[in-house]
């Protein structure tokens, strides 16, 4: 478009970009032709896990957190994140360490907490007992009113 003899601010217009990029489009050409203009993608970081070793990695998790050498099954971020130190010498911080789970297809797992104090025979008791009764009456065992503001107008 330059050539054909429109301004940078027209070009700019007919792209929708500002004339500052075509001035840059403009000289990336002149120094390296129109094969300066191509698309690269920006190479950003280079990535710490050889694809071998993420393969490596994806195999240990599967094998579970037990066989790994931790107390329990459960895979915490700090967890993978050890992991990859242990096996790889690499430094991963835990919320890189919960990125990379997702890169692998994994997902997050929180354990469901419960009390040490629970009895489920009781709770499983109150159910069958309590429950059909509380759940017939309307709001538990409280008196309803029709008016929400006044209690004494039922």
């Amino acid at each position: 478009m330059l050539d054909e003899g429109y301004s940078l601010g027209e070009v700019g217009r007919m792209t929708g970009s500002a004339a500052s990029s075509v001035i840059r489009w403009r000289d990336a050409r002149v120094r390296g032709g129109e094969k300066a203009l191509k698309v690269r993608p920006a190479p950003g970081r280079p990535l710490a896990l050889s694809p071998a070793q993420r393969q490596w990695i994806i195999k240990r998790l599967l094998k579970g957190a037990l066989a790994n050498g931790f107390a329990t099954e459960l895979w915490t971020t700090s967890r993978v994140a050890t992991l990859i130190h242990q096996c790889c010498h690499i430094q991963y911080h835990r919320s890189h360490a919960a990125r990379l789970l997702h890169e692998f297809g994994f997902s997050c797992q929180k354990p469901e907490s419960r009390a040490l104090e629970r009895n489920d025979g009781r709770i499983e008791e109150w159910k069958r007992k309590d429950w059909p009764r509380v759940e017939k009456t309307l709001r538990g065992w409280v008196l309803t009113s029709s008016s929400p503001t006044n209690p004494a107008s039922c």
